[in-house]
């Protein structure tokens, strides 16, 4: 009952606040419910100066919710697959050479980057951790958040190709992502005098290959049933089969779910909705996702923000956190330049575009939720606030200024 009072209490603040914007503000949902969620939890923070244990209660009950197996167990299949629903496979076949090599050679070359320069600076603030821990903290932040920049970039105004890149990138990206802090997060429990190379890589593929086919499967699967009935409701309940039933099989065959979401998410929303579907049921099915990713956007906004009451956070954490993030930004323009550079597409695309999926690369709930999934360490609290100061940064002062900076760059 204290876990439904909790989402209860979630649902209502994110309506309220939704309200709000909408009335008065009239800034992005994300942007403005962590921001209300910030605040809040600020103002926790300080009642519990004048209310002793106050801030001690609000605390126990948020973690009533392991945020990290919330995200990642639970609503990253549902998000993914309704970001996804809207992908064209004609926008991304364009695309493809960009999308692959950012989501892969970018991600790898930006975990690298923001891993050693983590690294380095440490140590000028006292603060030591392994390069196998910076490396992990570089994976966890490396990957842009599609659930944030899905929501952000909405109304942004890019243009289609730069925005297939971004929403691409983002999608893929994920899941590349989340396979090499899986990756790396073995090698530092294990020790990495027991992984070597073929080990890594064998390790790598299993992830992202496993999980890219099991998307395959579950979208066919998906098509085929809903191509052999017309009834828009059960369709829908196959939809949320593929996503429950299918995240928990990636998960049981050790593949990535997230990039077997994504897979299966294209599928249906483009041969699915072609080929399989009624012009009611893709009207049902189209609506029911949208509310669906809206709903769940809100609530893990708004937690976002709160989850600041639960982070131990020092004056030190803070100022590495705020340096991070710029040097983030600049590893995320190199990440991009470079693979444009390698494989001849820099010109087609324009440097101009570069600049805007560096600003517009926003980092979201995934990365708070991969720090908090690291097992109990001395450099997990360290690893867990410079995130949570990153992500708020990048949400809300990326967030809020990347319009204007894609209309001053797009004139």
């Amino acid at each position: 009952m204290e876990l439904f009072i909790l989402f209860s209490s979630l649902i209502t603040l994110a309506a309220f606040f939704s309200y709000l914007n909408v009335k008065f503000f009239r800034i992005p949902s994300g942007i403005s419910l962590m921001l209300m969620g910030v605040i809040v939890a600020l103002g926790v923070i300080v009642a519990g100066y004048f209310s002793t244990g106050f801030t001690e209660i609000i605390r126990e009950k948020l973690l009533l919710i392991d945020f990290s197996e919330f995200l990642l167990g639970i609503l990253l299949s549902f998000l993914l697959f309704a970001g996804s629903l809207h992908v064209s496979i004609p926008d991304l076949r364009e695309s493809a050479k960009s999308i692959i090599s950012f989501a892969t050679l970018g991600t790898l070359i930006s975990t690298a980057a923001v891993g050693f320069a983590l690294f380095y600076i440490l140590p000028i603030f006292n603060q030591n951790i392994p390069l196998i821990y910076c490396l992990l903290f570089g994976a966890l932040i490396s990957p842009t958040d599609p659930i944030a920049v899905m929501g952000i970039l909405k109304k942004a105004g890019l243009s289609k190709k730069i925005e297939t890149n971004i929403v691409g990138e983002s999608l893929f990206n994920d899941g590349i992502g989340v396979v090499i802090f899986a990756t790396l997060m073995k090698i530092a429990v294990a020790g990495t005098e027991s992984f070597g190379p073929a080990d890594i890589t064998k390790l790598f593929l299993q992830e992202a290959a496993g999980g890219i086919l099991a998307g395959l499967v579950i979208g066919y699967i998906g098509y085929r049933l809903m191509k052999s009935i017309d009834h828009f409701q059960t369709e829908i309940l196959i939809s949320l089969a593929m996503v429950m039933g299918g995240y928990s099989l990636c998960h049981s065959l050790h593949v990535s779910g997230p990039l077997a979401m994504v897979v299966a998410g294209i599928m249906t929303g483009n041969r699915g909705k072609e080929f399989a579907m009624s012009d009611i049921t893709r009207d049902y099915l189209g609506k029911f996702w949208e509310v669906t990713d809206e709903v769940l956007n809100a609530v893990l906004f708004m937690l976002i923000g709160l989850e600041i009451v639960v982070v131990a956070f020092d004056i030190n954490y803070l100022i590495i956190g705020v340096i991070m993030a710029f040097v983030i930004i600049l590893a995320r323009f190199f990440s991009l330049y470079f693979p444009s550079l390698l494989f001849s597409f820099k010109k087609s695309l324009g440097t101009k575009s570069l600049l805007i999926m560096t600003w517009g690369g926003l980092r979201g709930g995934i990365s708070v939720a991969l720090s908090l999934s690291l097992p109990p360490s001395p450099f997990k609290n360290i690893i867990v606030s410079i995130t949570f100061v990153i992500v708020i940064f990048s949400i809300i002062i990326q967030g809020i200024t990347v319009e204007k900076v894609i209309k001053k760059l797009s004139n």
